[in-house]
């Protein structure tokens, strides 16, 4: 249900008191035998609120002295390079760390206190690292909840690959860290006064950004004379859009420069909520509603790993529409790329993008939920694209390297505008005609209650599990727990039929369940998958 203020900019009373939270990350001791207390990696690191004793110093200098000790054991000996976003938690979150890290010996690279760093930097720095140094190899921590509401706190881990650590990893990782909490050992830290001038401070955002000429084409961008809007909605892409508009001449202005760790200026998310989600049309209604300002308008969220796609025809683009598009535009002008490069998509995204990659020719890997499973072929060179439904993508340089291996919201932000100025249309207009081509579909998210165990029972079905032979009037033509693309477990069910499919999940850090669906038949069709989606999961779990 909307909430009533939805899309409203935010009042006094929606807004955190930062130094409380800020005090409670200092003050608050979490029980480690409380489960909503512990150290808990969901798909993107360690998550939770100061206030609820979920995300305090206990936990950040438990986490960081447990991937002191997983590093060293998997011989990862270079400099780590760690970054923070905009969140009131971060800077003691990232002193915190600090002074582990600088108390284990560790070579750290960080930014300056009153700098902040996107996530798909971190990853660019870690990627460039290890490209140049034949020695011991880099890895990095990026301090940040994503979108994730003012109150909460985030903390993750990135190895050598430059991408999110995989569930092998965290979990060795929080395992540790809760036995750290437990009063198995304790952390050894040096205060951050001490060290603030010892800390070799690395400047991430020049070369990332003048990096950008290695993957889009700027002068294509120069020459079409756009005016472009990037909103980084209070987050670590600020100083960033700041740069690009001062020294790439693109045309770009930065819509709102303002940063506050309670975002008063924020639109109210969906639920009430201050969220800095860019594919949200609530809480990017500001830039919705400034449209026709600019040819192309952009959004973050915090870290800058999501991207916002807003068009003055359109406004704000579904983040599946976009992908289909970047996808059909990227592996027609990058002759750069070979041609047996793959397009990766999470198995819950649009599967208007399965229509463009067989109109291209081009393999389609299909994955899991989540970022990492994206990480071994933008490695190597053998995926192109990997992109997820929830706004994340990242793909590979002109000459078809690795620019990074975790999701890149300023990429994709540049990407449109490169579509715009080489088309002379906008994302939307190219998705309209994909419409044409191969049909509308209607796509939709609902989470369901679920409890612990209900979850965890999700999480390990068999399609045999699965006693239903159709959905919405039409035969199921697949029941799968694992992804086609890499027999990864998917953590739950995809049923696909001839003209619609859904997904369910257990969500990582609520007590609900997740129900993906698409339909090619309209918005009726896809309620009606919706509802026996329903009937058929709870039916396993109940």
């Amino acid at each position: 249900m909307v909430h009533e203020r939805a899309g409203h900019v935010a009042e006094p009373g929606d807004l955190t008191d930062i130094d409380a939270l800020i005090a409670a990350y200092y003050d608050l001791v979490p029980d480690p035998a409380n489960p909503d207390q512990q150290v808990v990696f969901g798909t993107s690191g360690h998550r939770g609120s100061s206030l609820k004793s979920a995300f305090n110093e206990a936990h950040i200098a438990a986490t960081t002295q447990a991937i002191v000790e997983y590093r060293a054991s998997q011989g990862v000996t270079g400099p780590l390079f760690i970054g923070k976003d905009t969140h009131g938690l971060s800077l003691p979150a990232w002193k915190t760390a600090l002074e582990v890290l600088h108390a284990a010996g560790v070579d750290v690279r960080a930014e300056r206190e009153d700098e902040y760093t996107p996530t798909p930097a971190v990853s660019r720095a870690i990627i460039v690292y290890n490209r140049d140094h034949d020695g011991p190899r880099a890895d990095g921590i990026v301090v940040t909840p994503s979108h994730n509401p003012p109150t909460d706190g985030g903390f993750k881990y990135n190895p050598p690959h430059g991408g999110p650590a995989d569930s092998d990893a965290t979990k060795v990782i929080a395992a540790r860290a809760n036995e750290l909490l437990a009063g198995a050992a304790s952390a050894k830290r040096t205060p951050y006064e001490r060290i603030a001038s010892e800390i070799t401070r690395h400047d991430y955002r020049t070369p990332y950004c003048d990096d950008f000429a290695t993957i889009i084409d700027l002068d294509a961008i120069r020459n079409a004379g756009l005016s472009i809007g990037a909103d980084p909605m209070g987050g670590a892409s600020v100083q960033y859009w700041e740069y690009i508009a001062d020294k790439l001449d693109l045309g770009l202005s930065v819509v709102n420069p303002t940063v506050d760790p309670a975002w008063p200026f924020m639109t109210l998310d969906w639920d009430g909520k201050i969220r800095m989600d860019c594919s949200s049309p609530y809480a990017m209604a500001s830039l919705i509603g400034n449209r026709d300002a600019y040819d192309l308008s952009t959004g973050n969220d915090a870290d800058a790993d999501r991207h916002g796609i807003v068009t003055p025809d359109a406004g704000l683009m579904n983040p599946n529409h976009y992908l289909a598009v970047a996808i059909q535009y990227l592996f027609s002008h990058r002759d750069g790329w070979g041609p047996d490069t793959g397009i990766g998509k999470t198995l819950v995204s649009s599967s208007m993008i399965d229509n463009v990659a067989r109109k291209l020719g081009k393999r389609l890997v299909e994955v899991p939920v989540g970022f990492k499973w994206f990480v071994p072929g933008l490695s190597d060179g053998t995926i192109g694209f990997g992109g997820e439904e929830s706004a994340g993508a990242s793909f590979l340089t002109l000459k078809g390297e690795t620019w990074t291996t975790d999701k890149d919201g300023l990429l994709l932000d540049l990407l449109a505008s490169e579509i715009l100025a080489v088309t002379g249309k906008t994302p939307s207009e190219h998705y309209r005609e994909l419409e044409a081509e191969f049909g509308s579909t209607a796509y939709a998210r609902v989470d369901a209650p679920a409890n612990r165990e209900q979850k965890a029972k999700l999480g390990q079905l068999s399609p045999a599990d699965v006693t239903a032979t159709e959905l919405a009037g039409e035969e199921i033509t697949a029941k799968l727990t694992e992804a086609p693309g890499n027999g990864a477990a998917i953590g739950g069910l995809k049923v696909v039929t001839e003209s619609a499919w859904f997904a369910a999940r257990p969500s990582g850090t609520e007590d609900v369940y997740k129900i993906y669906a698409e339909s090619f038949k309209g918005a009726d069709h896809l309620a009606q998958v919706q509802k026996e989606a329903k009937e058929v999961v709870d039916a396993v779990l109940n």
